[in-house]
């Protein structure tokens, strides 16, 4: 016998280690553990024990990276059985024909292996099946696998035919993993309506397995995309991704997901997954799997390199890091070298076609948002045009009508037209402007037109307003401008250009510089105006720019409120000016808002936000009187978002659709990302179309994420996302989408919204059957909540873990967190959460060998006389209702556990009357539970009828038919002649167990 550590090892404890092995997670310390247990076996001198050994090891390989090692052990199973085939029992027989299937996907997907050595072992295959009295179908669907892997299409069409019309039994792959394979021969003859008809029973839950939906989730990626059904294309990566994360065994899925993200603008997110999985690229084990990823790889990265990332670094196992260009080169090639290794050994070019096909795909879409936490690729990476701040000077005197526009066609060389036009959008303050500008001195360049000295100057100016991301560019083309129109004889609009290029200075870095300029042009075109050379729209434009620069040093004055108060006199003055100047153009209604939406943005943040709201929503009716609504969007956005913080979400809704409608493209991203979440939050508040909530809250996610440093307000969002997608019953999603948020609202937010997402994600893993990392994310939250003067969210939370603790069968911990949420809930004077916490102690008391039912029946009692208290205090008739219910209930429950707790039925080998007087007990809290909600009427209706049947029951197993049916009866009568077509489900549930229950007692 061997030894390790000193300790010998027995057949008993190699044994008792193979179980044990079996239930550890699949990875790479399983199979390392199956090896030595191998090892182990064969010294101990059982056969049979040795035979376990190697089983358990080809299914460690098979489930993880390396299942391309099966073979030896499996050819050893072989030999073993041809030697001595009475070693195998029936279940060790059935583990060894199942096996015979992995291996022939493992020879067909090993280059190495010869083509002739992979057909030779069909025929091995179909004799041992025959043998053993099984049938052929896995047979077929092998050859079938092999001969798609070929290319051999019209052979491969064959064998699905004979594949699917075998029969199945008990050797055949689950119906999940069948329909993988079969939807995916029609996915790759690009029947992508067949092949999702295909799937359709594993992506609405109808069929699963170990590896299913995750496979089918990943495959149905591209065809969803063929189809343009995006929105279903994002849900199913975010489930998939999630079920494939870091298992080895699922190395082609992984890929898929990769190369969904390269094909629908998510290439960072892409990175993000290539670079957890970049092990798997250089992995030694399955080679197909790793020419997957390899060729998912290759695009993804080809995508980067050419979205101009070739130097963006690429983390690589072992503390090595590559640039997206180097690690490009070298997937690349050795997806290549490896797609002619299969080409070379099959006689075909079909995986290599494949292969190059796959890498030089081309995006479906330039965006599809996901929702969940990425890395940026680059800043401004979408760009989005803004309207200019303020409204461009021309020529056209202030008074005269507005223009026609003029349809000046691309490329035109009609100067005269495309001079027009763009003095009309000037006027017309159209963001078009600026292009139309940029038109007329492109034209005037390539012809050699002159221009008068007027639009010599309009030019000039709006070259300025074209290069504001460049001050040093743009200040001096301000000053060129102001030179020019005092030249053409305006000295209103000079003055106005000189403070564009002031109000440049102080923007850019020199405040004191460029506001001492402002303030002496404020004065220049004071006089200006009096003497009637400058317009008031000139003048105020000049006063506004004053004001917004004094605006940014407000945090930075000796006395912030004091230069705060005097500010918005400043600008109440400007409002009282542009008022009395409103007719002299309709641009003046443009001033008198833009006016409007600074003091109120100073108003906002000084905590006044009902008249804040007042001057935003002026403004907003100003812009439409100006018939600019691309400026109003701005405004009904702040709108909006003040309206929410008011606790009016119809208002707040109204607003952020109108800005929607009105220039939500003109917005910046960080606009885009606050307009949508507002209009998220505000259908949410009401209670509206969850559905149009998520998809709001997703944009959110979107244009936050491509805005540099708003990663809090990306993280709200996909709170936001993730609540919806809760409220949808898309738990995988809501799941995905929760996780990717709480690091960055740990780091940006409140802990309530920590805590919020921790409780939304339990709730969520909770659904999936994830228990235990259900129960984790409540008590984490509970760890939070516990500090907090209200201690109800803590109560709740415990509450939440301790269920999740016992669906996780972790009943000591359940118990724990149970009784922890029973205290919390009797200081708060919660009496009905406080027995129900009790209760399911009791339950799990029950469970337990060293209390029992005494124990349990103990904590039942306790929960009784709580509730038994709590009604015969004074209480509101709502809260009496419910009190009594909750009492009925643990009568209820009490009759359950009695019932529960008898090892037999009272005509069941009842010797001493144990389960007859338990039965009977059990029978009169039943009638107890009766009577407390009989005194409910209609209200306690339902619960009524559910202990009647529950004492019914109890009638009929203690041998008293006729009582029971008179129960059962009782209860078919209490609802009368309703005929169960109405929308009451517990009514025909009541029904149907009514009468089942006089079919039963004849």
């Amino acid at each position: 016998m061997t030894y390790e550590n000193g300790t010998p090892h027995t057949v008993e404890s190699i044994r008792r280690a193979l179980w044990e092995n079996e239930a550890e997670p699949k990875g790479p310390a399983r199979t390392h553990r199956a090896e030595e247990l191998v090892a182990l076996a064969e010294t101990a001198g059982d056969r049979q024990l040795l035979l376990d050994a190697l089983l358990d090891l080809i299914s460690a390989y098979q489930f993880s990276s390396e299942s391309g090692k099966t073979l030896v052990p499996f050819s050893r199973l072989l030999r073993m059985w041809d030697e001595n085939p009475g070693d195998f029992s029936g279940p060790a027989l059935h583990r060894l024909h199942w096996r015979f299937k992995w291996i022939i996907y493992s020879l067909a997907g090993n280059p190495d292996i010869p083509l002739d050595a992979v057909r030779r072992w069909l025929p091995d295959m179909e004799r041992h099946y025959r043998v053993a009295g099984y049938s052929l179908r896995p047979v077929r669907s092998a050859e079938f696998y092999l001969a798609q892997h070929r290319g051999d299409d019209a052979l491969a069409a064959r064998l699905l035919e004979e594949w699917t019309g075998a029969d199945r039994d008990r050797m055949s792959d689950c119906l999940a993993c069948e329909l993988n394979e079969q939807g995916a021969w029609h996915a790759d003859r690009a029947d992508d309506e067949r092949a999702l008809a295909t799937w359709a029973p594993v992506l609405n839950g109808e069929q699963s397995c170990a590896e299913q939906p995750h496979l089918i989730l990943a495959l149905s990626l591209v065809p969803l995309l063929r189809l343009g059904r995006f929105d279903e294309a994002r849900r199913n990566h975010l489930r998939g991704y999630r079920l494939a994360r870091g298992n080895g065994s699922l190395v082609p899925a992984l890929a898929r997901h990769i190369e969904f993200c390269a094909l629908t603008g998510n290439e960072a997110r892409g990175l993000e997954i290539l670079a957890e999985h970049a092990a798997y690229l250089d992995n030694d084990g399955e080679p197909l799997s790793r020419l997957e990823i390899l060729s998912a790889a290759a695009l993804l990265l080809r995508r980067l390199v050419e979205l101009g990332h070739a130097d963006r670094p690429v983390p690589l196992p072992g503390g090595i890091t590559v640039t997206a260009e180097q690690l490009l080169a070298r997937t690349q090639e050795a997806a290549d070298g490896l797609a002619r290794r299969f080409d070379q050994r099959n006689g075909t070019d079909r995986v290599g076609t494949w292969v190059a096909a796959r890498m030089a795909g081309t995006p479906f879409t330039d965006r599809l948002p996901l929702g969940v936490r990425g890395a940026r690729l680059a800043p401004g990476s979408v760009a989005r045009p803004k309207p200019v701040p303020e409204p461009a000077p021309g020529s056209t005197p202030e008074s005269a009508p507005e223009p026609a526009p003029v349809a000046a066609e691309a490329g035109s060389e009609d100067l005269t037209a495309l001079l027009t036009e763009a003095r009309h959008f000037t006027l017309a303050q159209h963001p078009d402007a600026r292009a139309a500008w940029r038109a007329v001195a492109k034209t005037a360049e390539r012809t050699g037109t002159g221009l008068d000295a007027s639009a010599r100057a309009e030019v000039t100016y709006h070259a300025a307003v074209d290069a504001l991301d460049d001050p040093d560019t743009a200040i001096p083309l301000f000053r060129r401008a102001a030179e020019q129109f005092e030249a053409a004889g305006d000295p209103g609009e000079g003055a106005a250009g000189r403070a564009r290029a002031a109000y440049t200075t102080a923007v850019s870095g020199r405040t004191e510089e460029g506001l001492a300029e402002l303030d002496a042009l404020c004065g220049q075109l004071r006089t200006l105006h009096a003497d009637g050379r400058a317009t008031a729209r000139q003048l105020t434009g000049a006063l506004l720019a004053h004001a917004r620069v004094r605006l940014g040093t407000l945090p930075s004055a000796p006395d912030p409120d004091a230069a705060a108060e005097a500010l918005a006199e400043e600008l109440r003055a400007v409002l009282r000016l542009a008022e009395e100047h409103r007719t002299e153009d309709r641009r003046m209604r443009s001033r008198i808002a833009d006016t409007s939406c600074l003091l109120g943005g100073l108003l906002a943040g000084r905590g006044d936000a009902p008249q804040a709201a007042e001057l935003f929503a002026r403004a907003v009716e100003l812009y439409h009187e100006a018939a600019a609504p691309w400026f109003a969007a701005e405004a009904e956005a702040r709108l909006a978002e003040l309206s929410l913080a008011l606790g009016r979400p119809q208002q707040a809704e109204k607003a952020a659709r109108a800005a929607l409608d009105h220039g939500a493209e003109l917005l910046e991203p960080l606009g885009s990302a606050r307009l949508r979440l507002i209009l998220a939050e505000a259908l949410a508040t009401t209670g509206q179309d969850d559905n149009e909530v998520a998809g709001h809250a997703l944009e959110a996610t979107h244009w936050a994420d491509e805005a540099a440093g708003s990663e809090g307000l990306a993280a709200w969002a996909r709170l936001v996302l993730g609540g919806a997608l809760l409220r949808l019953r898309r738990f995988d999603e809501a799941a995905s989408v929760l996780e990717s948020a709480l690091p960055d609202l740990q780091e940006h937010h409140h802990e309530g919204q920590v805590v919020q997402a921790r409780w939304w994600l339990g709730e969520c893993l909770d659904a999936l059957g994830d228990h235990r990392q259900a129960s984790e994310q409540f008590l984490l939250a509970a760890d939070i909540a516990k500090g907090w003067d209200g201690q109800r969210d803590h109560a709740a939370l415990a509450h939440l873990a301790g269920d999740a603790l016992n669906g996780a069968g972790l009943n000591e911990q359940a118990a724990a967190a149970y009784a922890r949420a029973e205290e919390l809930w009797r200081a708060l004077g919660r009496p009905h959460s406080a027995a129900r916490a009790v209760r399911a102690q009791a339950w799990l008391a029950l469970r337990d060998a060293g209390r029992g039912l005494p124990a349990a029946r103990d904590l039942m009692a306790t929960a009784e006389q709580l509730l038994t208290e709590a009604v015969a205090e004074p209480a509101d008739d709502d809260s009496h209702a419910m009190l009594r219910t909750e009492l009925a209930g643990t009568y209820r429950q009490t009759g359950e556990l009695l019932v529960r707790g008898c090892a037999s039925e009272p005509g069941d080998e009842d010797d001493d009357g144990t389960a007859r007087r338990a039965y009977e007990e059990a029978l009169g809290y039943a009638e107890k539970a009766i009577t407390v909600l009989a005194s409910l009427g209609e209200t306690g209706r339902h619960d009524r009828t559910g202990a009647q049947l529950m004492a019914a029951w109890l009638e009929a197993d203690l041998g008293r038919g006729s009582a029971a049916g008179t129960r059962a009866r009782a209860v078919l009568d209490d609802y009368g002649d309703e005929d169960g077509s109405g929308p009451d489900a517990t009514a025909e549930r009541r029904r149907a167990e009514a009468r089942a229950l006089l079919d039963y007692i004849g």
